[in-house]
């Protein structure tokens, strides 16, 4: 055979990228969007004028997409993530006893058996 009918996959492992957005700012782009649609429907059916909707959610869809790009410039593929996840962990650990370190059962402290 001289060739593979089958074509090769070169972009295993790799994240989606869309117009330079990288993995999840994707969906929180997406996210934003159907966001300010839905806002959009509960102004207008709550009968807020049609250009005053308009011009709150070109405000809001301009801030979506202007903070999903600049968040996935700043933290790239998963420095978003990163940056949570050393918000949940604690700066200092405080111990006021030392009663911790030693066993529960009151029993031999030299930790051999008899």
């Amino acid at each position: 055979m001289a060739g593979s009918i089958f074509r090769v996959n070169k972009a295993i492992g790799k994240s989606i990228e869309f117009k330079g957005l990288k993995a999840q700012y994707i969906w929180i782009l997406a996210g934003g969007v159907v966001g300010c649609l839905m806002l959009f429907a509960i102004l207008y059916i709550a009968g807020v004028n049609q250009y005053v909707c308009f011009v709150i959610i070109l405000t809001l869809g301009t801030a979506v997409i202007t903070a999903s790009f600049r968040l996935s410039k700043k933290f790239g593929e998963h420095g978003l993530m990163k940056w949570q996840a050393s918000k949940g962990v604690p700066k200092h650990l405080r111990a006021h006893t030392r009663k911790h370190f030693f066993k529960k059962d009151g029993g031999n402290r030299s930790g051999h058996t008899i």
